[in-house]
């Protein structure tokens, strides 16, 4: 018998959704083993300086929401 190789790419819209967000969700259970690149620590480090030295710098979770719903629809 020959079993027939399925490709991810072959997936319908609505499956690869559901792989990216079934992968997601196993990172997610373990985070302490994704690595994070000393670049990206850096950048937070650097926002995490401007928050703290000004507080009024940063966005309300609100804000964000509603600035990209406004900017893509949602």
């Amino acid at each position: 018998m020959n079993p027939v190789a399925t490709s991810i790419f072959d997936l319908s819209p609505s499956e690869k959704l559901q792989l990216v967000e079934d992968l997601w969700d196993d990172l997610a259970a373990t985070p302490d083993v994704v690595p994070v690149h000393d670049w990206q620590k850096e950048a937070l480090a650097r926002r995490k300086v401007i928050l703290i030295d000004n507080p009024a710098a940063g966005l309300v979770w609100e804000e964000v929401k509603r600035r990209v719903r406004s900017r893509y629809g949602r």
